[in-house]
């Protein structure tokens, strides 16, 4: 994007921008998608042997045999990927071998619980974002924007499962007052105070594992707003501290904060990864791994794609946030 003047052309900037990354977002999907397809194909692993399993060692040539004809696994790569592709335009996206069941199933049963942690986790780092960078800036220099920065700065270097290790350390083995695994207890029915208390951990975790970014770019972004003209023009007419930050100068530095906060979805996905592996949160994300493990390509294709579009779907709606709140700014298309 480019700084410029606003416009009557702003609606067509935003519907021009809008159509370009749809337009390039569908073959990046693709491209993608038969990539990971494509090198799972050439992969030394057998998906039918996953299938099996432990029963791989006393099933017959005739077994394995019948076994990838019924799964479609005799075919050759290129058949495979057309027919792949052919089920992707019906929404058929094969069966999961790891699962034993239709990756569209597997998708639907566990999506939501990964929108549920992703959503939360994301408040998390918003709050704890927007209220220590404020603070830091707002006190630069002082105590609390010096430990802001040094804890900052610590935590960047820190992977997602070095804080779910440290959580469960804290929270589960020195002070047990929180569950660490699973969505319920065992044998509990999924009500809302079970999902509450076993998602405060992985909840946390990613957040606090996504806002080290996110609160030194507020810093930052809001000592840069704070010697703005209009700010200085407030302080000239005798406004309140409070009410100059907050309210003149808070403002303006949170409009590149939605762009960042959009490039930050990659990141979280990553995060989401791993916490789930850690907590044994029953997601989506936590599948990429399993599917993974079990070579199970189905799965993981289907699971690669949909983290494609998830990050494409993010920095879209950070550039049109940031295109429909800021006037100096217009998309560069």
């Amino acid at each position: 994007m480019t700084a410029v003047l606003p416009g009557r052309h702003r609606g067509r900037a935003v519907a021009r921008l809008a159509g370009l990354r749809l337009l390039l977002g569908v073959p990046t999907v693709l491209l993608v998608a038969v990539g990971v397809f494509l090198l799972a194909a050439v992969s030394p692993f057998r998906p039918v042997y996953q299938y099996f399993g432990v029963g791989i060692f006393s099933a017959s040539d005739a077994d394995i045999a019948a076994a990838e004809r019924s799964l479609g696994l005799d075919a050759s790569v290129g058949e495979q990927l057309l027919r792949w592709l052919g089920g992707l335009l019906t929404g058929d996206l094969g069966q999961s071998l790891s699962m034993r069941q239709p990756v569209a199933q597997v998708v639907a049963e566990r999506l939501p619980w990964t929108l549920l942690l992703v959503t939360l986790a994301l408040l998390v780092s918003l709050v704890l974002a927007l209220a220590a960078g404020t603070v830091a800036a707002w006190r630069q220099g002082g105590w609390f924007d010096r430990a802001v920065t040094a804890v900052g700065h610590t935590l960047e270097g820190l992977p997602p499962f070095v804080l779910a290790l440290g959580a469960i350390a804290v929270f589960a083995v020195a002070w047990p007052v929180l569950p660490v695994a699973g969505l319920t207890d065992a044998g509990a029915a999924p009500t809302f105070g079970q999902v509450s208390r076993h998602l405060v951990l992985p909840a946390l975790v990613l957040g606090v594992s996504q806002t080290p970014w996110l609160v030194l770019h507020v810093r930052a972004s809001l000592l840069a707003s704070l010697d703005d003209d209009h700010v200085a023009g407030a302080r000239a007419r005798g406004l309140p501290e409070r009410l100059v930050v907050l309210r003149h100068a808070l403002p303006t530095a949170l409009l590149p904060f939605v762009t960042v906060l959009g490039n930050r979805l990659p990141e979280l996905v990553t995060g989401a990864v791993l916490v789930e592996t850690v907590f044994s949160w029953p997601g989506i994300a936590a599948a990429v791994v399993t599917a993974a493990l079990a070579v199970d390509f189905p799965l993981l294709a289907a699971l690669t794609l949909l983290s494609a579009v998830a990050v494409l779907a993010g920095s879209l709606v950070a550039d049109l946030t940031v295109l429909l709140l800021d006037p100096r700014v217009d998309a560069d298309v």
